[in-house]
Order: structure tokens, then C-alpha cells, then sequence
């Protein structure tokens, strides 16, 4: 009997040293969701500040994030780019970062966000098997980039209400909305963490005078806003000019105007609060679908999904969807063509100067890949 109970202990010190083990593995790999990837800025940066300096209750909270400033040789107007306002949508921060990493202003300035909802960026969206992170190959070696979840972390904000309320139009939406950064603006200077992020960015375009700010997004294919450019009523003259230069680039794009009775999303409340034209732009990404297979890096770059090919054959898509699937590539092509394209009908139409030079075309970005145009990790 003895000899029996001294093998039970020794088997259950065995499982528990083993999970004491994976605890700690576990919670190592939970805590590296915070972080963030390097970004290596090129030579057309000539400021980086923390979104806290048009803020400063934002400062040492999850929400404080990198804001990128390339200031052009001649004076001119200005551009705000928001990548990764969800971070489950990957081809809005790679595109920020491309700007940040190559760009330079002959004209006017460009500021970049990256990181919009940096809390995002530290966790995943609960059971939905989505990758911490994926990888791009480049010219001087493999560089990694955090994938985040649509909201932000609930560790930084809890709990949930039942209801969400926006602040300035009382609508009411499902209660986890309350983290959804694109539902939050203009925001709250004493609101929630992601109502004050929201709120430092409005603060950031009211200060510097932003004249067009450009929100990147990305859909499900099932989604029926996609590989659409979405516009504030203001700007709608400016983003008609913007998508026929995308369609002579060769995009199959469309251009939809922004609900009145859609609040919290910057096409909107950016518009009415500001002085800024205000637009989004989505692309088509099968890793945040609901029809998708296996949710892994490879789905998040290469955008191949065998039950997506089905549902396109059902009709049951807003896209076209084949064996090709819709790479990163692409979708970054998209976003950074239609960046560049704003500014240039800005220019055209006469309302002022913003002229972005050193940015891959279209097609360049299609042929060549994301990771031809990424600086080389440092050593």
C-alpha cells in the first residue's frame, strides 16, 4: 500500500511540475503580445512624437502610440494615415508602415499612425485561432509584425457594458462595441481608454490643421463594403477625382458615401467634428471572415482559403475569390495606391499641395511584394 501511494505522489508531482512548466511558458508568450514589432523609419521622417503630445492624459496608458511626421522640402498642405485601427486587419498598418519606411514629402507633410489602437495590438480575439503574429520576407532577412484583435484588450478596459452608448449621437450598439475603436469617435477626453484615443486623434487633426485623413481598413469578402473607398459628404468631390485615378491604376474599386445614421466611425464623425476630409478605405481579407478554414499566418499573407473558392462559386461573395485568393500584396497595393492617389487629386482639384514621392506603384508592389519595399531588420 505504502509503495502504491509514494507512486501516486511522485505522479503528481510529475503533473504538477509539468504544468508549472507550461504556466510559464504560456505566460511568456502571452506577455510578448506586448511587443510591438520595429518599424525602421527611412530618410523622409523628420519626427516621431507619441499621440500623448496633442493628449496628455493618454501618456503611460496602452493607448499611447507612435506618430510618425515626414515634413516636406516646400511647404504645402497635410495627410493623416491611420493604420491598425483593427489589428485583425493587417494591410492597413503594413501600408502605414511602407509610408513611414519609404515615403518622402517633396510637399506638404504626412503624418503616420501605424499603431492606432496600440492596446489592440497586445491580444487576439477570443476563439477565433488567429495567429500573435506573421512574417514578411525581405531583401536583408525575415521581419515579423504583430496581428492584433478588432478590439482593444479588455485587460486595459473592463468590463463590457450590456449596452454601448455613443457619447455625442446616443446610438446604442452591442456592448463590446465599447472597445471598437471605430466606434468611438470623436471620443471623450474623460471617456473610456479607447474613447481618449479617438479623442487624442481629433486633437491631433483639430492642432496640426490635417487637411485629408485617411482611415485603412480591410472586410470579409462576404462583407458588402469592400474594396470600396467610404467618404464624408464633404470630401465626396475629392474621393470621386481619387478613384478614378485608382481605376486608371488599374483598381476595381467603388466609392460609397458615409451613413449620417452611422455614428462613432471616423468617416463620419471626423468629418462633422473637424475641419479635415474624412475617408476609409476597405480591402477584401479572408482572415476575418466567417467562411474562412484554418485561421494561420499563411492565410493572413498569402489570402488563399478553399471555402472562399465555394462561396464564390455560390454567389455568395461581394468579391470575386479564386485559387489566387487575395494576398497582402494586394491589399496593400490597394491601400497605398489609394493614399497616393489622394493626394495627388488633392493637388489636382486645387485645394492646396500634397506631393508623396519614393512610393512603390501598384503594380510595383503587386510584382514585387510587401517585403521588397521593407527596410532590412537591424542586426
Amino acid at each position: 500500500m505504502q509503495l502504491h501511494s509514494k507512486h501516486h505522489r511522485i505522479w503528481a508531482v510529475a503533473l504538477l511540475a509539468v504544468t508549472a512548466v507550461l504556466c510559464v511558458l504560456l505566460a511568456q508568450q502571452f506577455l510578448s503580445m506586448h511587443e510591438a514589432e520595429p518599424i525602421y523609419p527611412g530618410p523622409g521622417v523628420t519626427g516621431q512624437r507619441l499621440l500623448s503630445d496633442w493628449f496628455p492624459a493618454l501618456k503611460g496608458t496602452a493607448g499611447d502610440t507612435d506618430v510618425y511626421i515626414l515634413k516636406g522640402e516646400e511647404p504645402g498642405d497635410s495627410m493623416l494615415v491611420l493604420g491598425g485601427t483593427h489589428p485583425n486587419e493587417p494591410a492597413g498598418q503594413m501600408s502605414a508602415i511602407l509610408l513611414v519606411e519609404n515615403a518622402r514629402m517633396a510637399a506638404g507633410t504626412l503624418y503616420v499612425i501605424p499603431r492606432a489602437n496600440h492596446s489592440a495590438f497586445t491580444c487576439t480575439d477570443p476563439q477565433e485561432g488567429a495567429p500573435m503574429r506573421f512574417t514578411i520576407d525581405t531583401p536583408g532577412g525575415e521581419r515579423w509584425f504583430r496581428f492584433g484583435s478588432r478590439a482593444t484588450n479588455p485587460v486595459h478596459q473592463w468590463p463590457d457594458p450590456e449596452i454601448y452608448v455613443h457619447a455625442s449621437s446616443g446610438q446604442r450598439l452591442s456592448g463590446s462595441e465599447t472597445r471598437n475603436l471605430n466606434r468611438s469617435y470623436p471620443g471623450r477626453p474623460d471617456g473610456t481608454l479607447t474613447e481618449r484615443i479617438s479623442y487624442a486623434v481629433a486633437e491631433l487633426i483639430r492642432a496640426e490643421g490635417i487637411d485629408i485623413t485617411i482611415d485603412l481598413h480591410e472586410a470579409s469578402p462576404e462583407y458588402p463594403t469592400i474594396n470600396a473607398v467610404v467618404s464624408h459628404e464633404d470630401a465626396m468631390e475629392l474621393s470621386s477625382w481619387a478613384l478614378l485615378n485608382m481605376q486608371m491604376e488599374g483598381m476595381d474599386i467603388m466609392l460609397e458615401p458615409s451613413p449620417k445614421n452611422l455614428h462613432g466611425l471616423t468617416h463620419r464623425e471626423l468629418g462633422d467634428f473637424t475641419d479635415t476630409y474624412a475617408v476609409l478605405m476597405e480591402t477584401a481579407n479572408p482572415s476575418q471572415g466567417r467562411l474562412r478554414g484554418k485561421t494561420d499566418e499563411a492565410l493572413v499573407v498569402e489570402g488563399k482559403d478553399k471555402f472562399y473558392v465555394r462561396a464564390a462559386q455560390y454567389g455568395r461573395l461581394y468579391v470575386p475569390f479564386d485559387e489566387d485568393g487575395h494576398p497582402l500584396n494586394e491589399r496593400v497595393a490597394r491601400h497605398v495606391t489609394g493614399i497616393l492617389q489622394f493626394a495627388q487629386a488633392y493637388t489636382d482639384l486645387g485645394l492646396g499641395t500634397i506631393t508623396v514621392d519614393n512610393m512603390p506603384s501598384f503594380t510595383d508592389i503587386q510584382d514585387n511584394g510587401v517585403g521588397a519595399y521593407l527596410n532590412a531588420p537591424a542586426i
